[in-house]
């Protein structure tokens, strides 16, 4: 796994984050050529200038972290990130429609996705796999993908759990092949990156971007 970089987005999503933490973020990038950064809608701007002409992906968040917003709310909110800047929407479904047995969440995600396609831009849906049974997990995958999302993500940090392996390969058993797997929360090494990556996951949502590229350089 030499370009273990390529499959990070280094993320910064703690609610008492700064211009500083922003900054460093973006500069991270550069040095170590992560493949995408993820800040919270706030930031999107000032990131998009940061990054200037190198090629990071610019991530930001939408109905985060619970995903009860109201449908119209996430809309607005991803046309003004992607106003703003932002290349991929990564958007907590509603979980709460899900657990009530309704089929909103996927008329929603439907709606979220025509809007990124339409800008040529990526949706990724955070499922929160911590909340979720086995079958609702293999459920969510198939209501995602029926709705056009172009990656599924396990967790948004703010669960009880992030990312388990297993989760990661009941999803890649459960999704077609042109839909990814973010895995999220939780991975701050080399081994639970590699594992996960190895599981099934396209890309490694982790605020210890550095730290695993570090240990990355050590292995080889």
């Amino acid at each position: 796994m030499k370009n273990i970089q390529r499959y990070i987005e280094q993320t910064v999503l703690k609610p008492q984050a700064t211009d500083e933490d922003i900054e460093k973020l973006v500069s991270e990038a550069k040095e170590h050529g992560f493949v995408g950064i993820c800040v919270p809608p706030f930031w999107v701007k000032k990131a998009k200038r940061e990054i200037g002409d190198y090629d990071i992906q610019l991530v930001t968040v939408i109905g985060f972290p619970l995903g009860y917003n109201m449908t119209e709310t996430k809309v607005f909110e991803t046309e003004q990130a992607i106003k703003n800047g932002a290349d991929e929407i990564d958007v907590v479904w509603s979980i709460t429609s899900y657990k009530a047995g309704m089929n909103w969440p996927k008329i929603e995600l439907a709606k979220l996705a025509s809007v990124c396609h339409e800008q040529e831009k990526i949706l990724k849906v955070i499922i929160e796999t911590a909340y979720l049974s086995e079958e609702e997990i293999i459920d969510a995958c198939k209501i995602s993908a029926d709705a056009g999302v172009d990656y599924v993500k396990t967790s948004t940090g703010f669960a009880p759990e992030g990312a388990q392996i297993q989760h990661i390969k009941l999803m890649r058993e459960n999704l077609p092949s042109n839909v990814g797997i973010k895995a999220s929360g939780g991975i701050k090494s080399y081994a639970q990156a590699v594992a996960m990556i190895e599981a099934g996951a396209d890309r490694i949502g982790t605020s210890s971007g550095v730290q695993i590229v570090e240990e990355s350089k050590e292995k080889f």
